[in-house]
């Protein structure tokens, strides 16, 4: 027997696989690696140097002399006002929190993606079933039928009208088996695995109607979507580079403590060593850029501007999406009984047809299209259920609610 994964086991291997998840984290570190950057401009800047050489000086007084000597250097500076670097950090904060809800987003999307993969697999499945059973029972009636030909009981269009469909049910078969294959593909592309067979929904469940008022899930997705709340946090991230560049306008002011110690001879004509120690403010005031710093501004504004639209975009996408889902799984719901009932009105017709034929009332073709109604109205049955589960979790996705415990759910829906 071979194993059939369920719907954990591929979210799990899916979980260790998704580069998105990875990248997702990494561009969380490297915001809080910027903001540290941030932080320690504002602290002491401290370097040193030292020095040795072999000099040689000549002149007219002094004549020819040789200096070998050292030197050394160390310079604290510290940051006392510049605006520009504290704006900076705080800028590093919103990307941080627009990093982390992308995150959030991108581990999001992968659950969605789990779900609606795995069940596209199943609904290929379903399909090939029902292209298979729908050739295998044609070839058996096709036999029959021949059968009766040659007791010259039936007419030959009859029997080419039989091989004629059975021709094009083997076609269906081969398309429905690629299907099939593009479906495993785009799960293995989530799992970087194989998976040979999969287990398949229960027949007992009962779904339950999405409640609420669709207002108020909008409200819900405006509030809670990661995507949203990225978005928002890069609105603020472009306001704090406004001020960034506003602050190329402000002066800088800054505390320089420097040491210098040497015994080189040219630098030390009163004695053979000379220490120098001083403390210094010193203020930088821009005055005039060739209009960078303007320009840079303006720049800024308009990636802010850039921003709110794109705010205002993904809104109308999300928005779009609620509503689409919310109806979506609620149609779904419905056609999942409607379907049911269709199917046991197409069982009892393909079981009249069949009594027909045995009498004589019926045709061939009559009985074929009533067993490939039956089995059309199971698929139907089977898509509606699948139709609702993917809506569902689109929905749960769209609101930015879907988690673990939702795909858990769904799990205990299937069976080996």
């Amino acid at each position: 027997m071979t194993h059939a994964d369920d719907l954990m086991t591929v979210y799990q291997q899916a979980l260790q696989a998704d580069p998105r998840l990875f990248s997702a984290d990494l561009q969380v570190q490297i915001g809080e690696d910027r903001r540290g950057q941030s932080l320690g401009a504002m602290y002491p800047q401290i370097t040193a140097s030292a020095n040795w050489s072999e000099n040689h000086q000549r002149n007219d007084i002094r004549g020819a002399n040789n200096y070998p000597g050292t030197r050394y250097h160390i310079s604290l500076t510290q940051t006392i006002f510049d605006v520009g670097k504290f704006w900076q950090w705080k800028r590093s904060a919103k990307v941080i929190n627009q990093a982390q809800a992308d995150k959030i987003e991108a581990h999001n999307r992968l659950m969605f993606d789990v779900v609606d993969r795995y069940f596209q697999v199943l609904e290929a499945e379903d399909q090939l079933i029902f292209m298979q059973k729908t050739k295998k029972i044609t070839a058996k009636q096709l036999l029959q039928i021949q059968k009766l030909f040659e007791k010259q009981m039936i007419k030959i269009t009859d029997v080419y009208e039989v091989e004629a469909r059975l021709d094009k049910y083997a076609a269906d078969v081969i398309e429905a088996e690629t299907v099939l294959a593009v479906a495993l593909e785009g799960l293995s592309e989530l799992t970087y695995q194989t998976h040979e067979k999969l287990q398949i929904l229960a027949d007992d469940i009962q779904f339950q109607v999405l409640d609420g008022k669709i207002q108020d899930w909008m409200e819900v997705a405006k509030a809670q979507n990661p995507t949203l709340i990225a978005q928002l946090n890069a609105i603020d991230a472009a306001d704090d580079e406004v001020l960034v560049r506003q602050a190329d306008h402000y002066p800088v002011m800054e505390m320089q403590l420097n040491y210098h110690d040497s015994d080189t001879g040219f630098d030390s004509t009163a004695s053979p060593r000379t220490e120098t120690q001083y403390l210094a403010f010193n203020i930088n005031v821009p005055i005039f850029s060739g209009g960078v710093t303007s320009n840079r501004i303006s720049e800024a504004r308009h990636q802010l501007t850039m921003a709110k639209y794109e705010l205002k975009s993904k809104v109308r996408v999300v928005i779009k999406e609620t509503k689409d889902a919310f109806l979506t799984a609620n149609t779904s719901h419905r056609r999942i009984t409607a379907a049911k009932k269709a199917l046991r009105s197409a069982v009892k017709s393909r079981q009249a047809m069949e009594k027909g034929f045995s009498y004589g009332v019926e045709t061939v073709m009559d009985v074929l299209d009533s067993w490939q109604n039956e089995y059309l109205s199971q698929r139907n049955v089977l898509q509606a259920k699948y139709a609702y589960i993917r809506n569902k979790v689109r929905f749960l996705y769209a609101i930015g609610t879907i988690n673990e415990h939702n795909l858990q759910e769904i799990n205990q829906w299937l069976m080996p």
